[in-house]
């Protein structure tokens, strides 16, 4: 039978899975720590499902001797070399339209914890910290007519986007590969250049992917571009932004908030500069930073979806049907 290895992140039980592919493949779940530790293991897979605690490489996928396809079972694929699968003929898919909902709800939960102060008031009441009153969190501005700026308007910054606009901001998006007329059909407007977003925007949320493009994309320079007293949020990719320019902007007060659910290495380092500032309560990013563990995607439901349809696409490589959502 043929064999389909889970590399990372998914445990027993796999029923999901293997429910899908009963009767095709066995599946086994792997849970690596690092791409090293697939080594001997997976040389005979006739299909992967890699999620995000690890890599896969050239090396690695040039030891494969049989496999018919690599699926990422979420939207981002960055950590697989798909140009390097691309010329050993492996299809790498994605499963793109999981999780739209709940990454848009936690950009969200994160911009209005923010802007409202939530999350401040929180933290410095929790430690006895200054009075028992609003005013430490002052000044404190009206949602509605804020530009919410979003920067990549796939699936996922779109449900943001309409999100924004229930709460009655003016939204702004950067998205060159946008096409014309989405802005005009959603009620929102476009800016050609990412300055033009930064310089308006009095919140950013990131929906873009992780390439050679956007990777860097917002660093100090940028950071230093928005508005005095802005939010930044970032449930996109790690890579996307300098987060130790996020700590020095929070530092200078330049951003009143930030919201990160996604960190450049997952998991970080214990002595990541990012985690000791937030960790630190003299720092004023004990109170204004957000952190989350790359937990943005998840539901119950969201969580059955990414797996089920991981699974369908590998169902359909070993069956030599037509796969639905190849990027490479």
């Amino acid at each position: 039978m043929k064999k389909v290895y889970i590399t990372d992140f998914i445990a027993e039980p796999l029923e999901p899975e293997r429910k899908v592919l009963a009767g095709v493949a066995e599946v086994i779940a792997l849970e690596a720590g690092s791409e090293k530790e697939l080594r001997g293991q997976i040389e005979d897979a006739d299909a992967l499902m890699i999620y995000h605690f690890l890599t896969l490489g050239r090396e690695t996928i040039e030891s494969l001797k049989q496999c018919k396809v690599i699926v990422r079972p979420g939207v981002g694929y960055d950590m697989v070399d798909v140009e390097a699968a691309r010329e050993r003929g492996i299809p790498v898919c994605n499963v793109p339209d999981y999780g739209t909902e709940e990454v848009a709800d936690s950009a969200m939960a994160m911009a209005l914890s923010l802007m409202r102060g939530v999350n401040l008031l929180n933290r410095r009441l929790q430690r006895g910290d200054g009075k028992w009153s609003v005013e430490q969190a002052a000044p404190l501005q009206r949602l509605r007519g804020r530009v919410f700026g979003v920067i990549g308007l796939g699936r996922i910054g779109t449900a943001a986007a309409l999100r924004a606009k229930a709460h009655g901001m003016e939204v702004v998006f950067y998205d060159p590969y946008v096409p014309d007329g989405k802005d005009k059909a959603l009620g929102m407007r476009r800016v050609d250049d990412l300055s033009e977003l930064l310089k308006q925007a009095h919140v950013i949320s990131l929906h873009c992917p992780l390439t050679d493009e956007t990777r860097g994309m917002l660093g100090t320079a940028e950071i230093n571009q928005m508005t005095a007293g802005s939010f930044l949020v970032n449930t996109a990719r790690g890579g996307v932004v300098d987060t130790d320019a996020v700590v020095d902007a929070l530092a200078s007060r330049h951003l009143a908030g930030a919201g990160i659910d996604v960190l450049e290495k997952e998991p970080p380092d214990d002595n990541n500069a990012v985690l000791q500032a937030w960790r630190d309560v003299s720092h004023p990013a004990h109170d204004r930073l957000i952190i989350n563990p790359h937990a943005a995607f998840y539901c119950e439901q969201g969580e059955e979806e990414f797996r089920r349809k991981g699974a369908e696409e590998v169902k359909r490589a070993l069956l030599a049907e037509a796969l639905r959502n190849v990027v490479n």
